[in-house]
């Protein structure tokens, strides 16, 4: 008989065997992985409410079916036999649907708008969807309208015929389009009233916008396409807010007159009954916004409820909440208030009472007559969960109790709610859960889509800023085979940027494939956010006011020194990668600091910020003429002089977002200082590379690494 000893020393040694082999076989991830694969992202189940009800509804073996959320019961709502009878089609499979309300289920064919009741299965209006215009929007009420532009015109489509409600013939205006470039949360230009009657929509000026040209190669002899580009200190577009009555096709113009012409109208907001419309009124400089009424028949202001000042700036992001058992009370969202974005409770006589009471960032969910239901970070920064405020007494109780980044859609009576979640281990899981505390049902837990491939440990952990005030969080993957007596290569990706978050306790933490196939190569990867970012508060974000990339740069060497206090990190080897502002941050990082960076890869960077969009740009810069200091501190034409290491430039040629001014104007500076410096356009590329290019891109900074870093 075997002494004990040999029978375990033999059976770790078949177990750690066994393992080895195991991961051998596995596979490693290809640029196109990293590129086209869905497959390794996450399965879903595409559940939703069935409208108004506490039921819903989700696509099984060809059948709608609906679960009532209390009992669980199971219904069939229509199958795909009887849809393709009703429309006359031949879907293969179920096609996607929408809910008018618990009996109207909606679906797309033949370009008509479907509308199929539920109990008798027979169709109750079809309607035509109108073709060859931009940002279609329809009324959120049952029935045809729909409005959209065209040749910068808006027009109203009534389900027979198209009226037109602007005639411009001056390019320079544009109607119904979004504006300030979707800064302030703005995301469309088209706002139907409630009762469906009126039909509010932006209306901009851009005639004082300078031009700036973009290079179509595609053409014979190529094409010069401008676009208006407001660039930092120069005129800006002029807003207004133009209001169709759709009764009499007669059009008027809010009397805006707070602040000068170049102001920005932000977070439209219709009243319930629909004769007011409320605006965030945010002055150019961005630091006063005024909430406005106004009269939507007559375009005359009604009061000012509320006005905001902060000496760095204000950010509207969010429209107006009503709540629903008190129309005259609405929810208001800010972080100049308390430090943090906080819900608060207003009324038309500016009264105001914070509702929120958390040192978190919270974003408004839903809501019953009871409760108001948010997400926030106040059980960590990295995580996401669903609370309730009871509207009377003001006590908060949290409803997702496992840890993660919950995703949360609720019913509309807030008895109930689902959650789609995931945490660093957990790839997604699908709940029901309910609002008064009881446990949740799962309804769905997706399997790892990384099942056969060689993925490794990721590690989120935390650093002290570089003023150690915060803790910001990192992660972290070590390479594959990793041996703590060997010294790796290290590769920094950054961001950086504001309304980012690069980390979150989310499956994988949010990580770029990409970063997986460098470790996989042997390479230490490591992504922090850094003060600026989003989701700590507005002392953390406005850190970077007038001076971008300084406090980023000393956060990011703060996390790079622990990093490199690691035996196993090669402290000779180390280079730096990021897009747009990450690509601002690349250069910023390989010029301030040459004897550390060996190797950057910066993809569309910013280079000055005087080349920026106004809209953005004066809001953590301010302009031209006011921060002269800030301008020549933060640019990086004088830093290219200082350049040391290996350095990829990468550009889309017709990238609308960050100019190729910036790019080559660096080049230019290089060539000035003979600084060689090596550069890569994507002609046919916006401001990201999508599609054959992307798995092009990737190959390019892969090979560069792999070429200059090793």
């Amino acid at each position: 008989m075997k002494p004990k000893f040999i029978l375990l020393a033999t059976t770790l040694l078949m177990t750690a065997l066994s393992a080895t082999a195991q991961t051998a076989e596995r596979k490693l991830l290809s640029i196109e992985d990293v590129v086209l694969n869905r497959e390794l992202t996450a399965k879903t189940y595409p559940v939703r409410w069935v409208g108004e009800s506490d039921s819903y509804s989700i696509v099984e073996q060809q059948e709608l079916v609906a679960y009532d959320a209390r009992t669980g019961k199971k219904r069939t709502l229509i199958t795909l036999e009887k849809v393709n009878e009703l429309l006359q089609t031949n879907f293969k499979t179920f096609p996607a649907y929408s809910f008018d309300n618990a009996q109207s289920l909606v679906l797309s064919a033949h370009n008509r708008r479907n509308v199929i009741d539920l109990k008798t299965l027979t169709i109750t209006s079809q309607n035509a969807i109108p073709t060859g215009g931009a940002n279609l929007t329809r009324q959120s009420g049952n029935g045809p309208l729909y409005a959209y532009t065209k040749d910068n015109n808006l027009y109203l489509w009534d389900g027979a015929k198209e009226i037109a409600v602007t005639s411009y013939e001056d390019k320079n205006i544009v109607c119904g389009q979004s504006v300030s470039r979707n800064e302030f949360g703005i995301s469309g230009g088209i706002f139907f009233s409630p009762d469906a009657t009126k039909l509010a929509f932006y209306r901009k000026d851009e005639s004082r916008v300078t031009d700036f040209p973009l290079l179509d190669i595609t053409t014979r002899t190529g094409t010069l396409k401008s676009i208006k580009y407001p660039m930092n200190g120069m005129p800006s577009e002029h807003v207004s807010l133009g209001v169709y009555d759709i009764a009499t096709g007669k059009t008027t113009y809010l009397q805006v007159t707070d602040f000068d012409e170049e102001r920005y109208l932000t977070n439209i907001t219709w009243s319930p009954d629909s004769k007011r419309i409320y605006v965030q009124v945010l002055d150019r400089a961005q630091e006063n916004v005024a909430l406005n009424s106004y009269d939507a028949s007559t375009g005359e202001k009604i009061a000012t409820i509320l006005t905001e000042h902060n000496d760095l700036y204000v950010e509207p992001q969010h429209d107006l909440v009503w709540l629903k058992n008190d129309p005259s009370r609405f929810i208001y969202s800010t972080n100049n208030r308390d430090g943090y974005f906080n819900l608060y409770l207003c009324d038309d006589s500016g009264n105001v009472q914070r509702l929120t009471k958390t040192d978190a960032d919270v974003k408004y969910v839903g809501q019953n007559d009871r409760y108001v239901f948010y997400t926030s970070a106040e059980v960590s920064p990295v995580d996401n969960h669903l609370f309730k405020v009871d509207l009377k007494s003001g006590k908060q109780t949290r409803l997702t109790p496992t840890e993660g980044w919950h995703n949360i859609s609720m019913s509309n009576s807030g008895k109930y709610f689902l959650d789609n979640y995931s945490s660093l281990n957990v790839p997604r899981v699908i709940e029901l859960g309910r609002t008064d505390g009881k446990p949740a049902r799962e309804l769905f837990r997706a399997p790892d889509p990384t099942e056969g491939y060689n993925f490794l440990p990721i590690e989120l952990g935390t650093v002290k800023s570089a003023d150690g005030k915060y803790d910001n969080y990192y992660r972290l993957i070590k390479p594959m085979n990793f041996d703590p007596a060997k010294k790796y290569p290290v590769i920094l990706y950054v961001y950086g940027g504001p309304h980012s978050q690069m980390v979150k306790n989310t499956y994988q933490a949010q990580l770029r494939r990409w970063e997986m196939l460098m470790a996989q190569r042997g390479y230490v990867v490591f992504v922090m956010d850094n003060r600026g970012t989003s989701n700590r508060g507005a002392d953390f974000e406005k850190a970077i006011h007038r001076q971008c990339g300084q406090c980023e740069m000393q956060d990011q060497m703060a996390g790079l020194e622990w990093l490199l206090s690691h035996e196993w990190c090669d402290r000779d080897r180390v280079g730096v990668h990021g897009w747009s502002y990450g690509g601002f941050m690349t250069i910023s990082l390989i010029t301030n600091y040459p004897d550390v960076f060996k190797v950057g890869v910066a993809g569309g960077p910013v280079i000055d910020w005087k080349w920026y969009e106004v809209m953005y740009g004066e809001r953590y810069m301010d302009n031209t003429h006011n921060n002269p200091e800030g301008f020549a501190k933060t640019s990086l034409i004088n830093k290219a002089k200082d350049l040391k290491g290996k350095l990829l430039i990468c550009q889309g040629a017709v990238d609308p977002v960050v100019v190729w001014e910036h790019s080559l104007s660096f080049v230019r500076e290089c060539i000035k200082n003979n600084v060689q410096v090596d550069y890569f356009p994507y002609p046919c590329a916006e401001h990201n590379v999508f599609g054959k290019d992307a798995v092009h891109l990737h190959q390019k900074i892969t090979n560069y690494f792999e070429d200059y870093l090793r």
